[in-house]
């Protein structure tokens, strides 16, 4: 019964999700209209998309309250990355290129490719430091945030020339019936707007709207996920790892593909790979933040446990997935050659990775040495770092 009540509430709180981001589409297609090179997908596009890593994120945290917590955050935004990055460029490729058949190949900028993918490859660097820690304090949070602070400042500093950027014109269809219809179905922007034109405020008000409906989903997201945990037999970092990841990288892969379909191919990749360094830097930093301020009490990652073995080899798989993916976008770019092969060799990999992640879970013998392999990266990119102990 706990399985199926568990999936239940994770399947409703997915609607929730989806459908609220729709009309936080709306308000940053709005808002972020006149933004080039990438720069939309990578801010605004990403930052509302990844809100429910965030907060569920703090969730699992505030719940918890201890290593396993946060491991389970770790789990919900690793998994999420690498939805992100396999998946997402894969159902653009799949959307634009195999079903609606608009074009031969996406055409996206590398140089865009190459500036996303460096800052995030930093960030799991980063990642994998910090969590190596003993105990995490308010203040690993605040770089991890700090990160993504210069991330986006670098970003109105490095130019892009438009390649791989059509023109895409912002448009509102008002939908049908009251305003307190539409709210009731979730359809956020005939709610707030009516037949009204979008303008600065309304579009400001939309924004925060769908995010706190998103977040308050994120609180079923994560009752669901224990007791879907639970009812397995799994620790819930690894049912944070599939179903929690895959719930909320929903938005992400709506917005991406809407983007592509309307040309905004850059955005649409960059969306993904924004998205995972929002997801590392504020999605991680923020929640510890907060919670070891207002609880006065650090986080103690005691080391030869399951959580840090967990952590350990699923950093570094992240960070060998956002490399190998990485240059996949890049090198395809490059050809102008990121066609149907690419989104099937992304599919294929995150089939990998999810059959490695329940292979982890039910003690799987075949994995023994990747595994270990794995935990041996982890532990030499630490001693390599001049801030670890």
């Amino acid at each position: 019964m706990e399985i199926i009540s568990g999936l239940v509430i994770i399947f409703f709180a997915c609607i929730i999700i989806w459908k609220a981001c729709d009309g936080f589409e709306d308000a940053s297609g709005f808002l972020g209209r006149n933004m080039k090179g990438g720069v939309k997908g990578a801010t605004i596009d990403a930052i509302g998309s990844s809100m429910p890593e965030l907060f569920t994120t703090f969730f699992f945290l505030v719940l918890t309250g201890d290593a396993a917590g946060f491991a389970s955050g770790i789990g919900t935004t690793s998994g999420s990355a690498v939805f992100n990055i396999m998946i997402i460029p894969a159902a653009v490729i799949m959307s634009v290129i195999v079903i609606n058949r608009k074009v031969q190949y996406i055409n996206v900028n590398p140089k865009v490719i190459l500036r996303d993918g460096i800052a995030l490859m930093l960030a799991i660097l980063c990642l994998i430091i910090f969590v190596s820690e003993k105990t995490l304090e308010w203040y690993h949070g605040v770089f991890l945030m700090s990160l993504y602070v210069v991330y986006v400042i670098s970003l109105f500093f490095i130019k892009m020339d438009s390649e791989g950027d059509d023109d895409e014109e912002y448009e509102y269809e008002a939908g049908s019936g009251g305003r307190l219809k539409a709210l009731l179905k979730l359809d956020l922007s005939h709610a707030i707007l009516g037949n009204n034109d979008m303008n600065s405020t309304r579009a400001w008000i939309l924004l925060i709207l769908s995010t706190s409906i998103v977040g308050g989903s994120c609180h079923l997201l994560v009752t669901g996920c224990e007791m879907l945990g639970d009812g397995l037999n799994w620790n819930t970092y690894v049912v944070a790892l599939i179903f929690a990841a895959a719930a909320t990288s929903v938005p992400d892969t709506i917005i991406s593909v809407k983007s592509a379909n309307n040309g905004a191919y850059n955005d649409a990749i960059s969306n993904a790979l924004g998205s995972n360094i929002f997801d590392i830097c504020f999605a991680l930093g923020m929640p510890l933040t907060i919670y070891t301020l207002v609880y006065d009490k650090s986080i103690v990652m005691t080391g030869g446990n399951d959580e840090m073995h967990f952590i350990g080899q699923f950093r570094v798989l992240l960070l060998f997935l956002t490399l190998f993916a990485t240059m996949i976008f890049y090198y395809g770019a490059k050809r102008k050659k990121l066609g149907a092969k690419s989104g099937y060799l992304l599919i294929l990999l995150y089939v990998l990775f999810i059959v490695y992640t329940l292979a982890y879970t039910y003690d799987a013998s075949f994995i023994d040495g990747l595994s270990q392999f794995l935990i041996d990266i982890n532990d030499f990119l630490v001693n390599l770092s001049p801030f670890h102990k």
